[in-house]
């Protein structure tokens, strides 16, 4: 179909995806001039009222929807035996693609691609639409980070096709919601199921259910409990296992009652574990990106015979690509022979003895031997020239394919393997081979520390002679790296691969160090870890300006925690006495509260020194001297007699005062 003109409107250029009813491809509506995605349906659904009926209806529902995570329907049709649907071109690739290129996601990338799949979802689901087959392939990840959900009502329509069995299960069974596989009943809770899936696909690499056929897989979640991603993968929330676990409820009462309030609850949980704001990539070799590469062929017209009408011709699929088209042959030019010399030949007659020739006559022979010489000095020159021409040519090529020999093949050498080798014989061996060596530390759960772990690049790896391979010589059990803040975040990425573990880029968070660099690396440095565990790496966003907030009457703990969440680093304490609030407690900070500074930001907290002068009224003079010069203060007992016997019956002072005042009882007897 590559070439073709869909209703003398739309374009097909280049195939993206095949699915069992259907191929999508990429194309151009010619009439507005902007690049679409054409799904064209089966044939075999052309011939059927009800599917197409069915079709309409669900194109022009989907049509109506407006939402940034929805896939636009820009028009439908038939076209012949082809039922199409014209929508928006998602320059980009698929969740599928993405899982395939980079494994399971961190919880905040999980949150990234969700979030917008379930506010889209939840628009349909207010409308009273519902998408019947949520999976990795019609979530669509734009160049620009933008994620959008597919195929609306495409599932629906195909049910009302005569030529679907009853028996059929409609849908990808690896999403299916247990009432789908049952009763083929499907509402808003089926594809609250589906995506659960699909957020414990994202957590794992995998979804919970495998089998030998499509049916078996299906029956599983009839009988079990979808498994927890903890159970499966390290470093789960257990907020994400909950959120799993009730959008997969067996029980569709169970579940959340549409996507909004899945969307809701993701949102909750994203800012209770402060989930960093990320921006989905898409991926790389996307089949999109791929068709991009497609070019239209449009073919030669090829030539009318008269009153019968040439047939329309198709490039071939991908012809544009796979084979070079020769040009015909070019006119045939008649040129003319060149004019004859006529030879006028006069009768022979005998010479007189008496004729002479005159002095001035020349010898018509001589311009002959003339022209005999040239030609033949002519061709000459000729061979030379063709002799030296192939000569050039010859060394010329054998200057490329040595060249081109030295450049693929000879200037490189395979890396040796050294496994089992000390330290030393590794060394010798990688010199021996034509290569330098540098020596690096790589942690190791199984290599005893002080061995050789192998080599950067691996063993057979073709490089370049004479360059540098570094022998790792592992360092124990993987711990995270001392990294500082301010460094180079691809080296620190570096560092923790070396170390045996896993960096994982988790956002941008406000930090003293310089923009871009590192902020700080979660796990903290130096704590062991097993080997290829995530270590979180927080890029700088560089100093933002915050507003101190408001700290007195707190506790230094309580202040210290307010102002870390906030940014902001405690620097230093310092003491003043302050009658306003208990002793202990802080005043303040300085700068004071409102004042703006940057995030990371040292401040001082200011605590109140002062002494809570308690009560001692009814105690003895003896227990009351005790209890306050233990706070520091110093005591002067008004009494008749020296008795330390007598009761206290009056204080000076009650509350606040400053370390080591002076407290004047008075006591009787």
């Amino acid at each position: 179909m590559i070439g073709q003109m869909l209703e003398g409107r739309y374009r097909i250029d280049a195939p993206i995806a095949r699915g069992g009813m259907s191929m999508v491809f990429r194309g151009v509506d010619t009439r507005l001039d902007r690049p679409v995605a054409i799904k064209v349906m089966d044939p075999k659904f052309a011939a059927d009222p009800q599917f197409l009926t069915r079709f309409e209806l669900e194109a022009r529902a989907v049509a109506k929807l407006k939402h940034p995570g929805l896939v636009a329907v820009y028009d439908q049709g038939v076209d012949g035996d082809h039922p199409f649907l014209i929508m928006e071109l998602v320059e980009g690739g698929t969740l599928r693609e993405l899982l395939r290129e980079r494994g399971p996601m961190p919880p905040h990338a999980v949150r990234a691609v969700a979030e917008p799949v379930l506010a889209a979802i939840g628009v349909a689901h207010a409308a009273g639409l519902v998408h019947r087959d949520i999976k990795p392939e019609n979530v669509l990840i734009s160049d620009s980070g933008e994620v959008k959900i597919a195929d609306f009502g495409l599932v629906r329509a195909v049910a009302a096709a005569n030529i679907t069995s009853d028996s059929v299960i409609l849908g990808t069974a690896a999403y299916l919601s247990p009432e789908q596989v049952t009763s083929g009943s499907a509402d808003s809770r089926s594809d609250v199921y589906s995506a659960g899936i699909l957020i414990f696909e994202m957590l794992t690499g995998r979804t919970p259910f495998t089998g030998d056929t499509s049916i078996s897989v299906a029956l599983q979640r009839v009988e079990k409990d979808v498994p927890s991603p903890s159970r499966l993968i390290g470093g789960v929330p257990p907020e994400f296992d909950e959120l799993v676990a009730h959008a997969t409820a067996r029980e569709p009462a169970h579940r959340f009652s549409d996507a909004t309030e899945m969307a809701r609850e993701l949102r909750r949980i994203a800012r209770e574990l402060q989930l960093p704001d990320y921006r989905v990539p898409s991926p790389t070799e996307s089949a999109e990106h791929l068709s991009a590469r497609y070019k239209v062929a449009t073919p030669a017209a090829p030539a009318r015979q008269p009153h019968t009408p040439a047939p329309a011709r198709h490039a071939p699929y991908g012809a544009a690509d796979l084979t070079t088209r020769i040009p015909a042959d070019p006119p045939t030019q008649h040129i003319p022979p060149p004019h004859q010399q006529t030879r006028v030949m006069t009768a022979a007659r005998e010479i007189p003895p008496d004729y002479a020739p005159p002095t001035t006559q020349y010898d018509t022979r001589e311009p002959e031997r003339a022209r005999r010489s040239d030609l033949i000095e002519d061709r000459g020159r000729s061979r030379r020239t063709v002799i030296i021409w192939l000569s050039i040519v010859v060394a010329l090529a054998l200057l490329l394919g040595i060249g081109g020999w030295w450049v693929g093949v000879g200037r490189y050498s395979a890396v040796p393997s050294i496994a089992g080798l000390d330290t030393q014989r590794a060394i010798t061996t990688l010199t021996d081979a034509g290569f330098k060596t540098e020596t690096r530390q790589k942690a190791s759960d199984i290599i005893p520390t002080g061995n050789v772990v192998g080599t950067d690049p691996a063993a057979g790896t073709k490089v370049t002679k004479g360059s540098t391979v570094a022998v790792l010589v592992s360092s124990g059990k993987p711990k995270v790296p001392d990294v500082k803040a301010g460094q180079d975040v691809n080296s620190v990425k570096q560092a923790i691969k070396d170390a045996g573990l896993t960096p994982v880029d988790s956002g941008e968070i406000g930090s003293t160090a310089p923009k871009g660099s590192l902020a700080k690396v979660d796990p903290a440095p130096g704590t062991v870890l097993p080997a290829g565990a995530n270590v979180k790496v927080y890029r700088s966003k560089g100093s933002a300006p915050i507003k101190l907030p408001d700290v007195s009457g707190k506790t230094e703990d309580e202040a210290r925690d307010v102002l870390t969440k906030a940014g902001i680093t405690v620097r230093d304490t310092r003491s003043e006495f302050n009658t306003k609030v208990k002793g202990g407690q802080v005043i303040g900070t300085d700068p004071a509260a409102g004042a703006t500074v940057d995030s990371g930001d040292g401040v001082t907290l200011i605590i109140n020194s002062a002494v809570d002068v308690p009560s001692v009224l009814g105690s003895n003079v003896a227990a009351a001297r005790v209890k306050l010069e233990g706070l520091g203060l110093k005591v002067t007992v008004r009494q008749l007699a020296s008795n330390e016997s007598s009761i206290v019956i009056s204080q000076s002072s009650l509350g606040n005062v400053e370390a080591g005042s002076t407290i004047t009882l008075v006591a009787i007897p």
